[in-house]
C-alpha cells in the first residue's frame, strides 16, 4: 500500500515552506524515520522523514517548491528497490544529491544536479563542477566548497567562463583549454607596487551575490515592522555584578554536580525580569487593535544566534522555573540552535524578550522589540570599571542594561522603574528568593 510524505502540521502563524533539497532519489530505498528533505519556514528548519520503509516511488514536489502544511510530498512503496531507479517522475526542476562525474568541463553545469545555491555560483562564476571537490553527502557540492574553490583558486572562474586564458593556466597543444587551472602564489600584502609609479596597486575586488533565506527575510521584515509600527524608546541602567559573581564562584561548582547544567548569568536576569514583570505588567502586555492584552504569565524569548540567524526560542511559564529549569532550557535551546533543530513549538508565543549581546563583546545597544512585545531587556559586556561605593572610588565589574519598550502603552516612568527593579534585584541577589 502506498504511503504519502506529507508537510508536517505547520502553525497558524507559518502560512507555507520551502523545499531546500532531496536526499534521496526516486527508486531509491529508504528506511523508516530516515531524513528525506528539510522545509525551511520563517522560523525554523524542519526536517521531514520517511513514515515507512520502502521505495521513494515518486517525488510531487521539487527543490525550491512552496508547500503547505499537510501537502503531498512524495510516496513511498513498500518492498525493496528496483534494479533501475525510477527518476523519470521526479520534476524536472528538482535538485538532488550527488552529482554524476562529468567526463570534460565542457559538459559545464548541465549535466551535474546542483542545489539552486551551488548552481547560482556555478553559473554566476562561470565553474566547471567536475574541479571542484565535494564535500557533501555522497560527495556532492555545497555552497560551502563553492566558496572555498574560489577563494583559494581565483582562476578557476575564468578558465571555466571561456574568456581568454590567463598566464597562470595550462593550455594543451591542441589548443584545448586545461582542466587544471594554476592558482597564482599568493601575495604577502592586501595591495602590489607598481613597480613604475611606486604606486600600490588593489587586489582583486569580488563581490557576490545570494538570496536571502526565508528566516532572514522574516527577520527583516519584524524588525521593519516593529520600527513602523511602535513608539520604541530605550532607557539604560548599569548594574554592579559584583554580587553575583561571588555567589556564582561559591556555587557554581555544587550547582553543576547537582543539576548537571552550568550556572550563568541569564538565569539571574531572568528571574530579575519576572518579578519586575509582576510589578510593571504593562511591560508584559501587548496592543491588540483598541484594547491592551496583559499576560499572567511570563513566557520569556531568549534570542540565540545561529548558523541561520537570531532566533528567538521560548522559555514557557518562567515565574514557575527554577535557576536550574532556566539554564537547562538554555542551554538545550543553544544546541538546538547550533544543530537547526528548533521546533515551532520552541519560537511560537512570548510575551517579553531578554537579549545578551554581552556575549559578542557589545558594551552598550538598544535592542528592537519583537512584535507584539512591548518590551525588551538588552543585557552587555561585564566589565572592570571605577565607580563610587560609600563616598569611595573602587574598581566594579559593571553592565549596562537597556529596556527598548513600546511608549503608546509603557510610561517612561514605568520604564524606568522596571529597570531598577532589575537592578536592584541582581545587585543584591536575595530579593530574588525573598520578594523584596
Amino acid at each position: 500500500m502506498t504511503v504519502e510524505v506529507k508537510v508536517p502540521v505547520l502553525a497558524e502563524s507559518i502560512p507555507d515552506a520551502t523545499l531546500l533539497e532531496w536526499r534521496r532519489h526516486p527508486g531509491d530505498r529508504v528506511e523508516k524515520d530516515e531524513i528525506l528533505i528539510e522545509l525551511e519556514t520563517d522560523k525554523v528548519v524542519l526536517e521531514v522523514p520517511a513514515p515507512e520503509a520502502g521505495v521513494l516511488a515518486e517525488v510531487l514536489k521539487a527543490t525550491g517548491d512552496t508547500v503547505l502544511s499537510q501537502e503531498v510530498l512524495a510516496r513511498i512503496e513498500p518492498g525493496e528497490a528496483p534494479g533501475a531507479t525510477a527518476s523519470s517522475s521526479l520534476p524536472p526542476s528538482a535538485d538532488l544529491t550527488a552529482a554524476p562525474e562529468i567526463p570534460t568541463p565542457a559538459a559545464a553545469t548541465g549535466s551535474v544536479r546542483l542545489s539552486p545555491a551551488v548552481r547560482r555560483l556555478v553559473d554566476e562564476h562561470g565553474l566547471d563542477p567536475s574541479a571542484i571537490s565535494g564535500t557533501g553527502r555522497d560527495s556532492r557540492l555545497t555552497k560551502a566548497d563553492v566558496l572555498a574553490h574560489l577563494e583559494t583558486s581565483p582562476g578557476a572562474a575564468v578558465a571555466a567562463a571561456g574568456s581568454a586564458p590567463s598566464p597562470t593556466e595550462t593550455i594543451p597543444e591542441s589548443g584545448s583549454r586545461g582542466i587544471e587551472p594554476v592558482p597564482p602564489a599568493p601575495e604577502p600584502a592586501s595591495l602590489a607596487v607598481d613597480s613604475q609609479s611606486d604606486m600600490p596597486v588593489p587586489g582583486p575586488r569580488g563581490e557576490r551575490r545570494e538570496p536571502m533565506s526565508r528566516l532572514r527575510r522574516r527577520i527583516a521584515e519584524r524588525l521593519v515592522e516593529a520600527q513602523h509600527t511602535a513608539a520604541i524608546l530605550t532607557t539604560f541602567n548599569e548594574i554592579d555584578m559584583h554580587a553575583v559573581i561571588a555567589l556564582r564562584a561559591r556555587h557554581k561548582e555544587s550547582f553543576e554536580r547537582r543539576h548537571g547544567v552550568r550556572l550563568g548569568f541569564m538565569s539571574f536576569f531572568a528571574r530579575a525580569a519576572v518579578q519586575a514583570l509582576d510589578r510593571f505588567p504593562a511591560v508584559n502586555a501587548r496592543i491588540d487593535g483598541g484594547d491592551i492584552v496583559y499576560h499572567d504569565y511570563c513566557d520569556i524569548g531568549v534570542a540565540v544566534g545561529s548558523p541561520r540567524g537570531l532566533v528567538v526560542p521560548i522559555l514557557r511559564n518562567v515565574e514557575a522555573m527554577s535557576f536550574a529549569d532556566i539554564e537547562s532550557s538554555i542551554a538545550e535551546f543553544g544546541v538546538k540552535a547550533r544543530d537547526g533543530t528548533l521546533s515551532i513549538e520552541d519560537m511560537v508565543g512570548g510575551t517579553f524578550t531578554i537579549s545578551n549581546g554581552g556575549v559578542f563583546g557589545s558594551l552598550l545597544s538598544t535592542p528592537i522589540l519583537n512584535p507584539p512585545q512591548s518590551g525588551i531587556l538588552g543585557m552587555h559586556k561585564t566589565e572592570e570599571r571605577p565607580v563610587a561605593v560609600n563616598g569611595e572610588v573602587v574598581v566594579r565589574p559593571m553592565m549596562y542594561i537597556a529596556l527598548s519598550y513600546d511608549h503608546r502603552i509603557i510610561d517612561g516612568r514605568e520604564a524606568v522603574q522596571f529597570l531598577v527593579c532589575v537592578k536592584d534585584a541582581i545587585e543584591d541577589p536575595a530579593r530574588l528568593l525573598l520578594d523584596v
